[in-house]
């Protein structure tokens, strides 16, 4: 097996449980026939995704949405199908109380309350053998004058810090960051900037975590990899791709160059932890996260291409467009069947896509959930 190959074979991707469930777009919900009906079945499509990919063998939770009686049994269920429990994802958004906000709210009651559920996640994750927290904060403001931003910005390093004192030793605090939505004036935490202060002021175990869709158009975002990677402050990445904003649709499938860009910056350092966070609205959900898969697989074989030396060597010289070359060399070298061979040898499909559609995977569930 090449260095490559090897490389590739020990890459993992989490798959998020509510990528499996009923989603839609802010006009509507569109359930499909087969649906997972808990966390419990959201576990088994997880599981039909590692079967065919080999690669997605941890998935991220998502709490309440994924909250039983039981956690002992639910880690029993994921790890009898193959699986372990990624990062765990407190839900600050949809309660009522969190309209103007959660860790920022100028309510103190309401900044309890959201430090309470975070802390309540930290001991699931610890009863399902999870070592991260991975937030991403909804707070915010919609006109100029709802707020004191700099009050906001004080509210919040209490509330985290109160949850980073009881931060076990095993686990790690991931702060994600969005531009907007759903804050249209001043959002809390907008950039990787705003993030990066917050983990500086957190401790060493406290990262940032970087999400495609979340930028402004045109954002160089290879670019925020290298440098927080650099500060030793990357924690992980959320991946999807926009056309405009956000994260509706599948990885790779607008702009794979980018994602290609991405992996080489991510590939030259030691991988942080890598997770779908995507919409699937109208495509089959399971062969959806499948082809996600195969995408980033192929991404990251090519960024494994790259001619490093001789990139570095171009770099030297001065040579703007033997540089660019290097990269566009493995970028269009074709991964598929090395990225089948790995896949074979992991004991996946090498066709993924084609092995789900003949296994009747979806109808069967389709029967079983009705």
């Amino acid at each position: 097996m090449t260095d490559v190959e090897a490389r590739l074979s020990e890459l993992v991707i989490e798959t998020p449980s509510w990528g499996y469930g009923d989603s839609g777009t802010r006009f509507g919900t569109f359930p499909q026939p087969g649906r997972p009906r808990d966390v419990f079945e959201r576990i088994d499509d997880a599981a039909e995704v590692q079967r065919l990919t080999g690669t997605a063998g941890a998935v991220a939770l998502h709490f309440p949405w994924d909250e039983v009686d039981d956690y002992g049994a639910l880690r029993e269920h994921i790890e009898a199908r193959g699986l372990r429990v990624g990062a765990v994802n407190p839900n600050l958004f949809q309660d009522d109380d969190y309209k103007l906000g959660s860790l920022t709210h100028p309510d103190a009651r309401v900044r309890e309350k959201a430090v309470d559920h975070l802390v309540e996640c930290l001991g699931i994750a610890g009863a399902l053998g999870s070592t991260a927290q991975s937030l991403w904060l909804a707070d915010g403001t919609n006109y100029p004058g709802q707020d004191d931003l700099r009050a906001r910005r004080q509210r919040l390093h209490d509330s985290l810090s109160q949850v980073y004192a009881q931060l076990p030793d095993d686990q790690e605090l991931l702060v994600e960051y969005k531009l907007f939505e759903p804050a249209f004036y001043a959002t809390d935490l907008a950039d990787w900037g705003s993030a990066l202060l917050t983990c500086q002021k957190l401790g060493d175990r406290a990262r940032v975590l970087i999400d495609l869709g979340h930028h402004a158009q045109g954002v160089n975002i290879e670019q925020i990899v290298a440098l927080l990677d650099a500060e030793g402050r990357l924690g992980g990445f959320h991946f999807n791709n926009r056309k405009y904003a956000d994260d509706d649709l599948i990885v790779g499938s607008v702009n794979p160059f980018e994602l290609f860009l991405i992996f080489f910056e991510l590939a030259e350092g030691g991988l942080p932890r890598l997770t779908i966070d995507q919409s699937h609205n109208v495509e089959a959900k399971v062969e959806a996260m499948v082809l996600s898969i195969v995408n980033l697989q192929e991404a990251y074989a090519k960024a494994l291409l790259v001619d490093r030396d001789a990139l570095r060597a171009a770099q030297e010289a001065g040579d703007v467009l033997g540089g660019h070359e290097v990269l566009l060399d493995a970028y269009r070298t074709d991964v598929r069947d090395l990225c089948a061979g790995v896949r074979g040898s992991l004991g996946a499909e090498e066709d993924p896509i084609a092995a789900h559609r003949r296994s009747g995977y979806t109808t069967l569930k389709a029967e079983e959930r009705a």
